[in-house]
């Protein structure tokens, strides 16, 4: 048995010695001559395709122990749902009756500049009337959205009536002033498109912008010659523009600066570069204009010069929502469904329409304004009482405009660090509530707010306010900026 199986042995060796000795297994690498190399591939190749055949490792399953799990538990730490606070947030003033010109904060009456009540009709005795009614009539909500179920006939008499106010062919009521303006400009404008923007527009606009997807391109602050330049890069160095739809944004009246947009340079830009404009007249609306139709009027540009129009009835209406208006038939494309695929218009299909009451007050806020057309004679002298008042404010200085009902005050030395600049105007606002009832506030902004302007003190005027309400405000300002700001100099 053992000499057979060395026979064996022997013979496989001699095998081998042969097979590495044959001339095809032979190989001379830098002049060195190598044997086997055959051979050697082969195993290999043996080897691999052994791996690849096998499974991957696993490790045996089992269930974890109760002790187990109570010790991964037990080693858990939670990340925190929002980032912590190293200081307190801001907790601004708690209002205990209307937002008029005159309200309560702390069981103190004060003189309020914080509200964009622009023509006073807060409290009004006819909004009132209006708004009893229609909750007598239609109840307190309308429980479905527009496109849908919740439509009511004073919706549409709304819409007639503001597009008859504004010489427009037709308009679209939204429920939420912040709506319409997030709602419009994703309705029109989508991935690809190109939207030329003011660095000032508020955050409505902002997120507007955001979701449409488009290509944004901001342009500095109310300045055209930036604007111009703007358009000419767009135009000049995209070879596919003209494929591509073009838009302008742009605010009548800035939030976040009091300034007013010189409409009539825009409209020629639009048509010297085939743009669209988008314009928000939400503070300029039943303000500027010798009958308050807004910018278009204040400014002699007919309304047919722009494409899209929008506000935020919860200014000059003292109301909420908001509209949009234009042509049949951009008001058409946000109301309905395109191919039975596709929403034009989120904020008008998929929110609770606008309660039937604010319709009402609506209507009659309008109808208020054109009957008195002392109120915006009224406004316009308050603006040039307290802009004149202001503008010897120490340590600050007005940024907005003369006629514009936003009467903003930045400081004239920043400190190098908006949340220092903050600090400093906060603690202005906050002794002129204490020592003086003058309610005013600081333009505030949230993370998400991309404005890139200085922030500032906004006192909105209204029509209500008396000339002693504006020499209060003014004087209080000064005696308590040069205070504040005397002893940071």
């Amino acid at each position: 048995m053992a000499e057979a199986f060395m026979n064996f042995v022997n013979t496989t060796l001699d095998w081998v010695t042969g097979a590495l000795d044959m001339p095809s297994a032979r190989a001379q690498v830098f002049g060195f001559q190598i044997g086997g190399h055959l051979f050697i591939e082969v195993f290999l190749l043996v080897v691999i395709l052994f791996l690849l055949s096998q499974k991957s490792y696993k490790p045996p399953k089992r269930p974890l122990t109760n002790k187990e799990i109570d010790e991964l538990c037990d080693e858990w730490v939670p990340e925190p749902l929002i980032p912590s606070l190293n200081e307190e947030p801001y907790a601004p003033p708690v209002l205990e009756s209307a937002a008029g010109p005159h309200t309560v904060i702390n069981g103190k009456e004060v003189v309020n500049f914080s509200s964009a009540n622009y023509l006073g009709l807060i409290g009004h005795k006819k909004l009132l009337d209006s708004c009893s009614s229609a909750l007598d009539k239609y109840g307190v909500g309308s429980c479905g959205p527009r496109g849908f179920y919740g439509t009511i006939d004073v919706h549409l008499d709304f819409e007639a009536r503001i597009a008859k106010f504004l010489g427009t062919p037709d308009s679209i009521l939204y429920p939420f002033g912040f709506s319409t303006m997030f709602s419009a400009i994703p309705a029109f404008s989508k991935k690809g498109d190109i939207i030329v923007a003011d660095e000032g527009v508020h955050w409505a606009i902002q997120n507007g912008l955001y979701l449409s997807r488009s290509t944004v391109v901001y342009f500095k602050h109310n300045d055209m010659k930036s604007l111009r330049e703007t358009l000419e890069n767009i135009t000049s160095k995209n070879k596919r523009v003209d494929k591509l739809r073009r838009y302008i944004v742009v605010e009548a009246v800035y939030q976040n600066s009091g300034q007013i947009a010189p409409l009539d340079e825009i409209i020629k830009l639009k048509e010297k570069y085939k743009f669209r404009v988008l314009l928000d007249e939400s503070n300029s609306f039943g303000v500027l204009g010798k009958s308050g139709r807004g910018l278009t009027e204040y400014s002699g540009v007919p309304i047919e010069k722009l494409d899209i129009v929008t506000a935020d009835m919860g200014h000059a209406l003292a109301a909420e929502g908001g509209f949009c208006t234009g042509s049949t038939r951009v008001i058409d494309h946000q109301l309905h469904f395109q191919s039975c695929q596709r929403l034009s218009s989120s904020g008008y299909v998929f929110s609770a329409s606008l309660p039937p009451y604010l319709a009402s007050a609506a209507i009659t806020a309008i109808d208020i304004l054109e009957e008195n057309p002392e109120l915006l004679s009224k406004l316009k002298n308050n603006i040039s009482v307290l802009w004149k008042e202001l503008s010897k404010v120490p340590g600050l200085k007005i940024t907005s405009n003369k006629e514009s009902p936003i009467v903003y005050l930045r400081l004239e030395k920043s400190t190098g660090s908006q949340k220092d600049d903050l600090c400093l105007l906060e603690k202005i606002a906050q002794r002129v509530l204490e020592e003086d009832s003058v309610f005013v506030v600081v333009s505030h902004r949230s993370t998400l707010d991309k404005c890139r302007l200085p922030v500032g003190i906004r006192l909105f005027v209204s029509a209500g306010h008396s000339e002693y309400d504006l020499r209060r405000a003014s004087e209080s300002l000064k005696r308590v900026s040069e205070q504040v700001l005397g002893g940071h100099d």
